[in-house]
């Protein structure tokens, strides 16, 4: 199969095959989600003449193995490359020295590109989309919200969690993945009104009186597939919308604009309980404009609320995998807080204790990172500081307009920053006191589970505290987890994944829960 160089003064020469070179970009087209162009640049159309290219990168989609192919595609070509498709150009890299300049020391040089139009029906302007001086004032409007010393709150998480562990049956296969999405839109929405949907307790009483909150949470599902697809298309994402996506907006608008009206009536203050203290009710000391606050709330929503089941949902696959590891975190959480009916609720001091659970999280969102893929677009010429000249040493030329893609998940994989076994779940790797043939106490910006520089996320401490509190409750009742048939034997890394925002499991995480 012949091949082509690609180069550029002052870019790294680099091999892409015909058929690879031309289905990464198209791939790119079709798979880029709610924050990326992912990992290379978004080509508006393809030479007629290579259309298996194209049928070869949508069976990829279909089956699911996206991020698998990138990262074979990186292993191939390095860790940074030019891209030059039919006059389009951009980079791809997963160089951690690149990736500090793009998300800190260069920050104000790139930009979000197309993310604020292909989400403005939905979410409007807000955080998640916003960019510049708008963005810093919502930055700061909403760190505040994220103190942990909120009793409140993790009493929330602690009511929430048992009927999350109540939904679990002994000996019966149940998807957890389902179960953790309905457990973190039940503490986000909480977090964000003051009161939660309870769809975890209308699962555990089967209940189906709950219309109104049921009827939002699917409206908000559809509208985020909607908004995927859009991402996906890149600077085509207007061709993606239409009807049923202004209805289902609608639908999630109506309600949230119902709790927004209700907060800024003088019944509601007036009644309002002392102690609950909700991200509306703060916000509502900033502004009183109802777009705003929906705005506001509606990202932090998207963004807060599938991190965590995804982390929780890969966390349950690995512990099912390995089942040493799972017994080596039992093990710790009984000298904590006990096992089986010995066992008493862990605090957040008992959490911290917990260094095994520590280094488990740390593995699951090294192989899982809460955002796989991304990109940004340069808004004046600049260089990146490696990977190119013949060596790949020197800095590369970026140009104003060009995109620059890059993916956690391919860096938190590369081996000659995590080892030989860097495919591997080994959570062993990140203990400082275990002999590992790569010290990774210095590895800084190879390792980026929550992203980098000044738009880290704001919510990673109440996030792995709340991930922490479901995996410690549910490992206190339950002794070990069986994947189903068809599950158990796949390779780490090779699992049929969707990718949209987060990275989740196609076919969710249905285990057999044994006590």
């Amino acid at each position: 199969m012949s091949s082509t160089s690609l180069t550029s003064p002052g870019v790294q020469e680099v091999q892409l095959t015909a058929s690879t070179r031309p289905a990464f970009s198209i791939l790119n087209h079709a798979i880029a989600s709610t924050t990326v162009l992912l990992l290379g640049i978004v080509v508006q159309r393809v030479n007629r003449s290579r259309v298996d290219l194209v049928i070869d990168a949508f069976r990829i989609i279909a089956e699911k193995q996206a991020l698998q192919w990138f990262v074979q595609i990186f292993e191939r070509t390095g860790p940074t490359f030019e891209q030059n498709v039919l006059g389009v150009k951009g980079i791809g890299t997963v160089e951690p020295d690149n990736l500090e300049s793009i998300l800190s020391s260069q920050f104000a040089v790139y930009g979000l590109g197309a993310r604020s139009p292909t989400f403005a029906p939905l979410l409007g302007n807000g955080i998640f989309t916003q960019e510049a001086a708008p963005w810093k004032h919502s930055r700061d409007m909403l760190r505040p919200l994220f103190s942990l010393n909120r009793a409140n709150i993790f009493t929330q998480v602690e009511e929430h969690t048992e009927y999350l562990v109540n939904c679990i049956p002994t000996g019966e296969f149940v998807d957890l993945q389902t179960l953790f999405f309905r457990f973190t839109f039940d503490t986000t929405t909480f977090l964000l009104f003051g009161k939660s949907m309870n769809s975890l307790q209308a699962t555990f009483k089967r209940d189906e009186s709950n219309t109104g909150e049921a009827r939002f949470s699917e409206a908000f599902r559809i509208s985020q597939d909607f908004l995927f697809r859009r991402g996906r298309l890149g600077d085509l994402y207007w061709l993606i919308g239409g009807k049923e996506f202004r209805r289902q907006c609608s639908i999630v608008h109506g309600f949230i604009d119902e709790a927004v009206q209700e907060a800024l009536s003088a019944e509601y203050r007036k009644d309002k309980a002392a102690d609950v203290h909700s991200f509306l009710d703060a916000l509502i000391q900033q502004t009183r404009d109802p777009k705003v606050l929906r705005d506001q709330l509606l990202n932090v929503m998207l963004a807060g609320r599938d991190t965590t089941a995804c982390c929780l949902t890969w966390t349950f696959r690995l512990l099912a995998q390995h089942p040493d590891v799972l017994a080596n975190l039992r093990q710790e959480i009984g000298s904590v807080v006990g096992l089986g009916m010995a066992s008493r609720l862990p605090d957040r001091n008992d959490l911290k204790k917990m260094k095994y659970l520590n280094l488990v999280f740390k593995e699951v969102l090294r192989l899982y990172p809460s955002v796989p893929i991304n990109s940004r677009t340069a808004l004046e010429a600049t260089t990146l500081p490696t990977g190119g000249g013949p060596d790949g040493t020197k800095p590369v030329m970026i140009r104003k307009g060009e995109a620059v893609g890059y993916s956690v998940y391919v860096m938190h994989r590369l081996k000659k920053l995590y080892g030989e076994d860097a495919d591997s779940f080994r959570p062993e790797r990140w203990d400082p006191d275990v002999d590992n043939a790569v010290d990774l106490k210095n590895i800084g910006w190879g390792y980026l589970p929550f992203n980098g520089g000044p738009r880290i996320c704001l919510g990673q401490e109440f996030a792995l505290l709340e991930a922490g509190f479901v995996v410690v409750r549910i490992l206190q009742k339950f002794r070990s987890f069986e994947l189903g048939p068809k599950e158990k034997d796949i390779v780490v890394g090779t699992e049929n994944q969707e990718v949209t925002l987060v990275v989740a499991s196609t076919n969710g995480c249905r285990v057999k829960a044994l006590e």
